[in-house]
């Protein structure tokens, strides 16, 4: 039998969802907080648990798409890094990227979905759409993709292949940013290559993005300076961007969380159990212990549990500053 590594073996609780003043369920993961020198602020559960990034990992992508020849900035870098909801403002930029490298939509190979936003999926389907790969989610890192192989001289049709320049690369720069080897490859939910890291190292690549030079600040300060596209309207990540100067943030499907200081402060997280619920409490408590004021994250931290429609609860982090 194949050994499989357990994140939840050395688990800690993170969060609790409290209803009625009762502890309905509980919320295990790791987080770890480093201190802009590298060294540990907290660490709970385990800081070297190999993880699936996810999501989070596109900004260091973005690194390396950029160190292969892209050469795209303002909205146009930030929609390479998102996770967008589909609004149409975000869809306009994806087809900016594509269109500027002499590409289209049907150039596209990540998988078809809905928009995130509710209302624009809403919109697009009463317009007669249904699902495509534009609206998906993760369209602005493979439109950021394609037109890296179009500077690179690369092919574009096989760009999801692991073994793709462009992939190879990304690999390589991950490693490099993380200080970890990258020691498992799978897919992503999107259809590209998905690489391993480390809590640890996921929240040391933050730490240069938020205060580094060269193309990973570059990143950086692309992302905080235009988090609406980096996510949209209503968002967490775009919330906690807007709310501290010089954030770096990017959520991560199934309970990824990572964002850098502009001090090279940085914080990482995962909830075992996948869920998205707990990500904001819990990472609005790493940035206080990473020395964010309280009062700039409270209100994005803040995720109330409702009974018909009111609150009666909230989801609390264990921890704090």
């Amino acid at each position: 039998m194949v050994s499989v590594p357990d994140i939840g073996t050395a688990a800690v609780p993170l969060a609790r969802v409290l209803r009625g003043g009762l502890v309905e369920s509980v919320h295990f993961g790791h987080v770890v907080v480093l201190a802009p020198d590298g060294s540990e602020r907290l660490v709970l559960g385990d800081a070297d648990a190999t993880v699936w990034a996810r999501s989070s990992l596109k900004p260091l992508q973005a690194v390396a798409m950029l160190r292969a020849g892209l050469d795209v900035d303002g909205v146009d870098l930030a929609l390479v890094c998102a996770s967008h909801n589909g609004e149409p403002g975000h869809l306009d930029v994806v087809r900016g990227l594509l269109a500027g490298a002499g590409l289209g939509p049907d150039d596209l190979r990540n998988t078809p979905d809905w928009p995130l936003d509710a209302d624009s999926a809403w919109r697009w389907r009463a317009e007669g759409h249904g699902t495509e790969p534009l609206t998906q989610n993760c369209s602005g890192k493979h439109a950021g993709m394609l037109a890296t192989c179009v500077a690179a001289g690369w092919p574009t049709a096989d760009y999801l292949d692991p073994e793709h320049p462009l992939q190879r690369a990304t690999r390589d720069v991950i490693a490099e940013l993380t200080g970890v080897p990258v020691e498992r490859t799978t897919v992503d939910g999107c259809g590209a290559p998905l690489f391993s890291t480390t809590l640890r190292g996921l929240a040391r690549s933050f730490g240069h993005l938020a205060s580094g030079g060269g193309q990973e600040g570059r990143v950086g300060r692309t992302m905080a300076t235009h988090p609406w596209h980096v996510a949209g309207t209503g968002r967490d990540a775009t919330r906690f961007m807007e709310a501290v100067p010089g954030l770096v943030a990017k959520d991560g499907a199934d309970g990824v969380y990572a964002a850098g200081l502009a001090d090279g402060g940085a914080v990482a997280l995962k909830i075992v159990d996948g869920s998205s619920r707990p990500r904001p409490a819990v990472l609005a408590a790493a940035l206080t212990v990473a020395g964010v004021d309280p009062t700039l994250v409270a209100a994005v931290g803040l995720t109330p549990v409702l009974g018909h429609g009111a609150p009666v609860g909230e989801v609390l982090a264990t921890f704090g500053a």
